[in-house]
């Protein structure tokens, strides 16, 4: 019997990407199948999301990416999902590699979608930080992961069931894979290609590199 899974798509004005986004995601998922968390957007997000065939839960005020998937998370628990898949909703994750996702299930507890880690390709500031925080994590979590700040990843519910996640922001995927080397779920790595489209990075480079030495204090405590 296939897995049962939930794609988890968490959206902050991302209005113009969501028609899109829908419409590639529904060739290899159900529109049952699909919940974009709309992360409290100012722009157009809310009325484009009210004609798209897909589930939606919407936060009134913005309260970060790690709040948008947690309730996704909570919501594929709840309903007794197999596991979910994260995606990005800029299209920087092309929905077209999910087919690989599936075919690569249960391999692992995690599958991390691992870009090709190309300077030519990848935003030098993008680079350095991904090489940073991989290792970082890699060290802290006892397994190698190349490409930590990836978002596009398949988790089994039953990482999700055992994790105590408690940050909100851009951090809560770190955290994530500290908690799940801590518990010794296995990772491995799908494949995909890099894409850079010029979509606008919400990421704060001193608040979150805040929030992730944070979560480093908190795993040498743990």
């Amino acid at each position: 019997m296939s897995p049962k899974i939930l794609i988890i798509i968490p959206a902050y004005n991302a209005a113009g990407y969501l028609p899109e986004l829908v419409r590639r995601t529904g060739q290899y998922s159900s529109v049952r199948d699909i919940l974009i968390v709309n992360d409290g957007s100012t722009d157009d997000s809310a009325d484009i999301l009210a004609d798209l065939d897909c589930r939606k839960i919407t936060f009134f005020v913005n309260r970060g990416k790690g709040a948008a998937l947690k309730a996704g998370f909570d919501f594929a628990v709840s309903n007794d999902y197999d596991a979910v898949v994260t995606i990005d909703a800029d299209l920087q994750h092309p929905p077209e590699h999910l087919q690989a996702f599936r075919e690569e299930y249960g391999q692992a507890d995690i599958l991390i979608g691992t870009r090709t880690i190309n300077p030519r390709l990848m935003p030098f500031d993008r680079l350095l930080t991904n090489n940073l925080t991989s290792l970082i994590i890699s060290c802290f979590a006892s397994m190698r992961i190349r490409d930590s700040q990836s978002g596009y990843r398949l988790i089994k519910t039953t990482v999700l069931r055992e994790l105590r996640l408690t940050s909100e922001r851009y951090d809560t995927e770190s955290e994530m894979l500290f908690q799940s080397g801590y518990l010794g779920f296995s990772v491995a790595e799908v494949p995909i290609e890099t894409v850079y489209r010029g979509s606008r990075s919400f990421i704060n480079p001193f608040k979150d590199t805040m929030r992730f030495i944070r979560q480093i204090w908190k795993r040498l405590w743990y």
